[in-house]
């Protein structure tokens, strides 16, 4: 009898210490998510949730890459349609590449049309002591008269974009740009009115006088004409006042008079 009364205070010993080692244990966990706030069973569901499913963190995110620079054709020739000025705009050099750039895209317009049409500046000349002192402004629009039956000098790119404008809605104005992405325009397919001197040499032929919005200095030797291709050594015009088409010139050379007239340059995109 005494070892059956020594052997059940034993296991009632051992289940005392059980329970009080499990409500030790419940007590913390409880105390811990008082103090802290979160809930220890409910914040380990969901990642055990995760795991059970099997998935699988999710991979980086690859940065885009921008695409190379689609190389550059070592030549590109255009086949533009020549216009000449001469005989009935002797300084109409701009508006007359301008009707060579618009024919190539397809607007059925002649020179005489597009004269009409052009930006002028109607401030009349006036000469002291046998030099202009006040004129029009290239950038304003046409100076003179471009028919010849009065003195005529010309335009600059700023004013004949509106004409280029009116029939092609996505004309751009390249002045300033790099001969590398004028070459480029040739390349897609898409000629470039350019400006440059009248014999296609450097000049020190240079003039100025005051016009309605500010001095301006340029030269009588200015030029325009329809750049239509290229390759390593030179560049290719269809030249309004000579009437050649593709007109053969060193590049180098014809750089020198472009950089000369301010980097001028029209033309459009085909988007």
């Amino acid at each position: 009898m005494m070892i059956i009364m020594n052997m059940v205070k034993v296991l009632f010993t051992t289940f005392l210490i059980v329970g009080l080692l499990f409500s030790s244990g419940v007590f913390s966990v409880l105390l811990y998510a008082k103090m802290t706030g979160k809930d220890f069973f409910t914040e380990a569901q969901p990642i055990a949730a995760v795991l059970a499913e099997g998935a699988a963190p999710a991979p980086p995110v690859s940065e885009a890459k921008p695409d190379p620079v689609k190389p550059k054709p070592a030549s590109a020739m255009l086949d533009a349609p020549l216009v000449r000025q001469l005989p009935e705009l002797p300084a109409g050099c701009e508006i007359v590449s301008l009707t060579m750039l618009l024919n190539y895209y397809g607007v059925d317009k002649d020179k005489m049309e597009l004269y009409r049409e052009m930006i002028k500046d109607p401030t009349p000349i006036r000469w002291e002591k046998g030099a202009i002192a006040f004129w029009g402004n290239p950038n304003t629009g046409y100076v003179g008269d471009a028919t010849g039956k009065s003195r005529g000098f010309g335009i600059y790119h700023g004013a004949l974009l509106p004409t280029l404008k009116e029939y092609v809605p996505t004309a751009i104005d390249m002045t300033g740009m790099e001969f590398d992405a004028i070459e480029r325009q040739i390349a897609e397919g898409l000629p470039v009115v350019l400006w440059t001197t009248i014999n296609f040499q450097e000049t020190q032929r240079w003039v100025e006088w005051d016009t309605p919005i500010g001095p301006i200095k340029t030269t009588f030797m200015e030029h325009a004409v329809l750049l239509v291709g290229y390759d390593e050594e030179n560049v290719y015009v269809n030249d309004p006042y000579s009437g050649k088409k593709s007109l053969k010139l060193n590049k180098e050379q014809f750089l020198g008079t472009w950089n000369a007239l301010g980097k001028q340059a029209l033309s459009y995109t085909n988007e």
